[in-house]
């Protein structure tokens, strides 16, 4: 009888164990940033390093390679009135034959607030002129170490002219 009393008594161990496990602490966070994209003038923020042959034509820039260092703000406006928060680093490729799609890999790189030295890894598919983007959350490091979960990115304006591009950024982060 004692033989069988003892697994029955750990089992109880067992139960608060797994209650106190890291997975049980996980969080949910939602940032709303603005991102900015800014290809024209004296000093821009990204930088077309390679392209395809002077042979493609195509209207949808395909094959061009951008890397990019782009300031992350709190609201839309980033000459005067929005916080800095950040930086945008990585790169994104032209990757749409047809249409204006790009392939993004960044890290959001958190310089001020309360995500000061935290960092959020994006990668996905952009396809530029629809409403809404959706790109996976594959990692990141400080306050989102092992984070996973999606970004939504809306175009919030488009100068045609210049190519520079204010985007809103919703992140929907497990970590």
């Amino acid at each position: 009888m004692a033989a069988t009393a003892a697994p029955l008594l750990l089992l109880p161990l067992l139960i608060l164990a797994t209650a106190a496990s890291p997975a049980s602490a996980e969080k949910d966070t939602h940032i709303k940033l603005y991102w900015h994209d800014v290809v024209s003038g004296p000093s821009p923020t990204a930088v077309q390093v390679a392209r395809a042959a002077a042979t493609n034509t195509s209207k949808t820039g395909f094959g061009a390679v951008v890397v990019i260092d782009d300031p992350l703000t709190e609201g839309p406006d980033l000459k005067s009135s929005s916080k800095p928060l950040g930086r945008a680093q990585g790169t994104y490729i032209a990757a749409g034959k047809d249409e204006v799609s790009l392939l993004m890999n960044m890290n959001f790189v958190f310089q001020a607030g309360k995500y000061n030295g935290s960092t959020v890894a994006i990668m996905g598919r952009n396809a530029v002129f629809d409403a809404v983007r959706e790109m996976a959350i594959v990692g990141g490091s400080g306050v989102f170490r092992m984070a996973r979960g999606y970004a939504q990115a809306r175009t919030h304006t488009l100068d045609l002219k210049t190519g520079d591009a204010t985007v809103e950024y919703n992140l929907y982060i497990k970590h």
